[in-house]
């Protein structure tokens, strides 16, 4: 559901079948890299502020 949550299809494209497991896989992937440098980001302005 991530990708229709983050706006990246709709949900109508899923239950239609629009959409495959190969695109839903695609977008979480791309959602689980953008989490992960959000991540890093965030960790390394609070580094930045200790010092």
């Amino acid at each position: 559901m991530r990708p229709c949550v983050k706006g990246m299809c709709k949900f109508e494209s899923l239950k239609n079948g629009k959409i495959d497991l190969a695109d839903i896989a695609l977008m979480n992937d791309a959602l689980d890299v953008i989490a992960d440098n959000e991540y890093l980001i965030q960790q390394e302005r609070e580094r930045q502020s200790k010092k």
